[in-house]
């Protein structure tokens, strides 16, 4: 049950079709890009790499990725993709916790990695002579494997510790994968764009795509540009894309995308992060409904447990409109899911509890984590660590991270809602809540802003705040800042502002 034998039959029955493209300018067919994969996983075995073994990934965006991907599978390997705008430091951390034997890196990543200490673990520069003598050793069979066996290690972002690698097994892949393309539709008849980090969601979705044979076309990876943006949509559209919340802002700036370059995307699809009702509306405003739609997943269940597709947003003059804006979805084909109070026992309807998953889309376990494994799976169910209620219509609506709940004098405030009502500023860009310890209330609210082209005053924030919530939800101190700590995934690292304020 390989996985890359569902994307080797689309090879076979479409040869000729575009598999990979950079910028506007295609690059491989499906005939050539298996071959090269092919050729690419003699060469691990000629490496002295067996079935099951891992191999790092640490590449930016670039069209060698998916070669070394598959190329991978094709040899039976584990491959460990690491997003680029990790520490050269991390990745090390990650080749070396899962025991890679071999990492691939893209020339802009090999000179920070050639100053960490990788072990017995070789790293190879995909621009390098030893990458191109890997392809001198004819072409490999794909190698049978079970479908329990690991498939792709994915390292989760390492918010409160040390980096997990989730186990990733055939069997995950295949149910990711078949989801998808159940619950997509005409999506996948088109084109994907890859902007956001091939390492991550935007990665895991084009494994559809090259499952139906489409063109996976690559950006580089960097700030957002325009011109080169325009180019690909003008030369494949319609083309979709995988964007977080940020980027979906960024893409609203004037003067980035023209009239028709809207017109050329099918779809944005979008996730990683919280998307604020506030910027949902204008990027509603911005691209239509019918071009946005919401993926929920995590690291240790990717892209894959709910969903918001445009068919189900409703009519702006719904009156379950926003309720419906604000949640993420339904669950995807293949996915249960329930919502568990402290005790393990279900939540009513409306209730806030604990969202937890149960479906083959699982990971089956972290990498050398027993314990953290047994913690995260239990009786079968992933318990994801996100509080959320459901409606009547089976609708998820995420309130917040578990961690991240602030108790003050007894009563649960979520520091999203209090987020919510801060974006509706017209001087706030961005913001977060965190708790802090306070000696008669256990903890309060405290608020970062990032200001827009004015600094907002405290009093007025408060205004607002008060305008819609009770008192006890406002926050007690509000921070002025440039930006927003962020993890490589786009995460706001509210451990880091629970820090800046314990520090000042």
């Amino acid at each position: 049950m390989n996985f890359i034998s569902l994307i080797a039959a689309a090879a076979r029955a479409n040869p000729d079709a575009i598999a990979v493209s950079y910028i506007d300018r295609p690059l491989w067919t499906y005939r050539e890009l298996m071959a090269r994969a092919a050729s690419l996983a003699a060469g691990f075995q000629a490496h002295g790499l067996a079935p099951g073994e891992r191999v790092a990934l640490a590449m930016s965006n670039a069209p060698a990725y998916y070669e070394v991907l598959l190329g991978a599978w094709i040899a039976g390997l584990v491959p460990a993709p690491q997003n680029c705008r990790l520490h050269p430091a991390e990745i090390a951390y990650a080749a070396a916790d899962c025991g890679a034997r071999l990492c691939l890196s893209t020339p802009d990543l090999s000179a920070g990695l050639a100053e960490q200490d990788f072990g017995g673990c070789r790293v190879i520069d995909t621009d390098s002579a030893a990458f191109a003598e890997l392809h001198g050793h004819g072409e490999a069979r794909i190698a049978p494997r079970a479908p329990e066996a690991p498939a792709l290690l994915f390292y989760t972002s390492g918010t409160t510790g040390k980096p997990k690698g989730a186990i990733h097994t055939h069997r995950t892949l295949y149910a990711m994968n078949l989801s998808f393309l159940a619950d997509s539709g005409a999506v996948v008849d088109d084109h994907i764009l890859h902007m956001a980090p091939m390492s991550h969601a935007s990665g895991f979705l084009g494994l559809s795509y090259l499952a139906r044979a489409r063109n996976n076309v690559i950006l580089p990876t960097g700030a957002l540009d325009g011109a080169e943006i325009r180019r690909a949509l003008k030369a494949f559209a319609p083309l979709s894309f995988f964007a977080v919340p940020t980027v979906v802002r960024r893409l609203m700036s004037p003067n980035l995308l023209d009239a028709a370059a809207v017109q050329a995307i099918h779809r944005i699809f979008f996730g990683g992060a919280p998307m604020y009702m506030e910027d949902l509306k204008r990027a509603v405003a911005a691209f239509g409904a019918e071009r946005l739609w919401h993926l929920y997943g995590q690291g240790e269940c990717p892209n894959t447990i709910t969903h918001l597709p445009p068919r189900l947003f409703g009519a702006a003059d719904d009156p379950d409109y926003e309720a419906r804006l604000m949640s993420v979805g339904v669950p995807r084909s293949g996915v249960l899911l329930r919502i568990v109070r402290e005790d393990g026992a279900d939540a009513d309807i409306g209730e806030v509890g604990e969202v937890a998953v149960q479906g083959d889309m699982l990971m089956g376990g972290y990498w050398n984590s027993p314990d953290a494994t047994a913690a995260a799976i239990r009786d079968g169910w992933l318990h994801t660590g996100d509080l959320g209620r459901l409606d009547a219509r089976g609708f998820l609506t995420l309130v917040d991270r578990a961690k991240d709940m602030i108790i003050s004098g007894g009563s649960n405030i979520y520091p999203r809602e209090i987020e919510e009502a801060l974006l509706t500023h017209p001087d706030v860009e961005e913001c977060a809540v965190v708790g802090l310890p306070d000696a008669e209330w256990g903890e309060i609210p405290a608020a970062f802003i990032v200001p827009g082209e004015d600094t907002p005053d405290a009093a007025a924030l408060d205004a607002l705040c008060l305008s819609r919530l009770a008192r006890y939800k406002r926050p007690r101190r509000y921070c002025v800042v440039q930006e927003l700590p962020k993890s490589a995934y786009g995460k706001v690292l509210k451990t880091e502002l629970r820090k800046m304020l314990t520090d000042a």
